[in-house]
């Protein structure tokens, strides 16, 4: 109890305290605020890869895989698969209007089984809360070539909000008749083995909105079909890349070790592949490791930051011993009079260090509820500021997504309180052995 009410009577009449407080609490929030914002980026981007690819991809050396669907079937007879959807990808130019032509990647797909393996139908504007699977049928014109293009190939994000008009855009492009120029390889009696020109036309079905900068500004879907008949013209229907989602609770690396035992059969079986071809040179890996480069790249950048602001936040240790040791030397007397009653030099340490503790719990706790609420409300912040000042501070053509992540990293936040706790604690060590060391005599000699 005693402890208590010296803690109490410090705190009120040594009003400075309230400053190690605040600076403990301010650590503790830029950090968490840092470390969320970091970590948010990176879960966005890694959940991103799996809703636009799946668990698991295959993808080949740039050569197509010529009767994928009997590979997907083969997938869907596995414990561990439970859907699997073939992707065919080239490179083109989309014409959208008069002197309006734009470099897009075109991506040949089915869209019901795409969105069984992937989230792709909740980027879609049309069709995301229509019952079923998705599907290029064009509303109004059931004969025609559908697709879907992303909404930033057809419109351009207001520049002060960085948002669409995602009504305006779906009312004015659904139904219009656009064109893809391609690239086929060369037949082999050409000559000269230059790839030919050919022409994709369709009719807009939907509007693809993902909230990811790449994918909105520089993607179109068609029918896998429809593009396997302008690049491989009397082929079997191929793809370059088979997408695959698991069981939930399947274990990734055991899902790819078993997923790679059959394709190594079936492309030495169906496809005649050599060994380099089918096991060295073609990729099986989940969509997370697909982006893991990235993701430690931003991760070493993100621990340099937090070490930056780290150091810059030790100045809370030297606050707290300033402030402690001004009141260990301006309450001599107190301690002085408490060794003279029979008070351990133990206990009078005990009572600075443990008021060192109590400042660190109380500023941790304010500055993780403060980090918290920052990050929930960062988008609210950022908006404010750009109607405040006329600054936009995240823009998704920058920061490819189109809100900043706002999920607290509370793996990141917990070591940030312990911290915070053990500074303000090592900053009252010192002054709290100087208060233990106080001998009562030369103190109260004068009194």
């Amino acid at each position: 109890m005693l402890k208590l009410f010296l803690w109490l009577r410090y705190l009120r009449k040594r009003r400075i305290i309230f400053l190690s407080i605040a600076a403990v609490a301010l650590s503790v929030s830029l950090l968490i605020v840092v470390a969320s914002l970091f970590t948010g980026f990176i879960n966005a981007f890694e959940r991103s890869a799996v809703e636009m690819l799946g668990d698991v991809v295959i993808a080949p050396p740039d050569m197509p895989i010529h009767g994928y669907t009997r590979l997907v079937e083969r997938l869907e007879q596995m414990d561990i698969v439970e859907a699997a959807t073939g992707t065919l990808s080239t490179q083109g130019l989309l014409n959208v209007g008069i002197g309006n032509v734009r470099p897009v990647s075109v991506w040949g797909i089915e869209p019901g089984s795409r969105a069984h393996v992937t989230g792709f139908k909740d980027a879609l504007l049309r069709q995301r809360h229509l019952s079923g699977a998705p599907s290029f049928d064009v509303p109004g014109m059931p004969e025609a070539a559908g697709g879907f293009v992303g909404i930033g190939v057809v419109a351009e994000a207001d520049p002060n909000t960085d948002e669409y008009d995602q009504a305006a855009v779906l009312k004015e492009m659904l139904g219009q008749r656009v064109v893809i120029t391609t690239g086929a390889p060369p037949d082999d009696a050409d000559s000269d083995r230059t790839p030919r020109r050919k022409l994709l036309p369709f009719h807009i079905a939907d509007i693809v909105f993902t909230g990811v900068h790449d994918l909105d500004t520089g993607f179109v879907y068609v029918p896998i079909e429809a593009l396997a008949d302008v690049l491989y013209p009397g082929e079997d229907a191929p793809a370059t890349t088979i997408n695959i989602r698991l069981i939930p609770g399947t274990d990734p690396a055991l899902a790819v070790a078993e997923i790679r035992g059959l394709w190594d059969v079936f492309a030495e079986r169906q496809l005649g592949w050599s060994e380099y071809l089918r096991r060295t040179a073609t990729q099986i890996v989940t969509a997370r490791e697909m982006q893991r480069r990235y993701v430690e790249e931003i991760r070493k950048q993100m621990g340099v930051l937090l070490l930056i602001f780290g150091v810059v936040s030790f100045t809370v240790v030297v606050l707290v011993f300033c402030i402690f040791y001004m009141i260990v030397r301006l309450k001599q007397r107190d301690i002085a009079i408490l060794k003279s009653c029979g008070a351990a030099s133990v206990s009078v340490a005990w009572i600075f260090l443990g008021f060192g503790m109590t400042v660190g719990v109380v500023g941790a706790a304010i500055g993780a509820v403060g980090g918290y609420a920052i990050t929930k409300n960062i988008n609210s912040i950022e908006e404010a500021i750009r109607v405040l000042f006329g600054l936009k501070l995240w823009s998704s053509s920058v920061y490819m997504f189109a809100r900043i992540p706002n999920e607290v990293d509370w793996a990141s936040a917990l070591p940030i309180v312990a911290l915070a706790i053990g500074a303000a604690a090592i900053g009252a060590l010192t002054p709290a052995i100087v208060a233990a060391l106080t001998r009562p005599v030369e103190v109260l000699r004068y009194e």
